[in-house]
This record gives structure tokens, sequence and C-alpha cells, in this order.
């Protein structure tokens, strides 16, 4: 169960940092930001993310803030899987969590 929920925590974590990333990124670059090459690859890292929100929020959220609500969504889900394995370590104890 550990393996399980430190994986997604994992996963979670580096699409949050992609997210992050793009974004200082994009801020840094200005309006030429899609032809940095590493903005695109983070661009590609946090793509599915991204996509899996278009389907999810309200039809009146626009498709530029589809990146911002992944990454907010991505932090709620961060706080969950933390709480679960501070609460799961907890209830095997902390020796067996290393």
């Amino acid at each position: 169960m550990l393996t399980l929920i430190t994986t997604v925590k994992l996963v979670v974590e580096i699409a949050l940092l992609a997210l992050l990333g793009q974004w200082v990124l994009g801020l840094i670059a200005g309006p030429r930001k899609d032809s940095n090459l590493f903005y695109q690859l983070l661009q590609q890292v946090g793509r599915p993310f991204v996509l899996l929100v278009g389907v999810l929020p309200p039809r009146f959220v626009l498709q530029r803030h589809h990146p911002l609500v992944a990454f907010l969504m991505l932090g709620f889900v961060w706080a969950l899987v933390t709480v679960a394995k501070i609460s799961h370590c907890l209830s095997v104890g902390v020796q067996l969590c290393r």
C-alpha cells in the first residue's frame, strides 16, 4: 500500500513541478515561449493532466485557464495523498515507512 501511495505522490509532484516550471519559463521567455525547447518539454509532461482537466470542469472555464485548474487540482490530490501517507504510516508504524 505504501508503494502505491508513494508512486501516486511522485507522479503528482512531477506534474506539479512541470506545470510550475512551465509557468515560470513562460514568464521569462515571454511571447517567444512556444519556440523554447524546455518550455515544450515541460508542456509535454503536463499535457495529460491539462487534457484531463479539459473534460472535468464546467464549460464556462476558459481553455487558457486549464493549466491553472490542473495545477490546483493536482495540488489538492497531492494534499490528499500526503494525508493518506501520514495516516498509513501512523497505522503501521513509522519504522515500517522508512
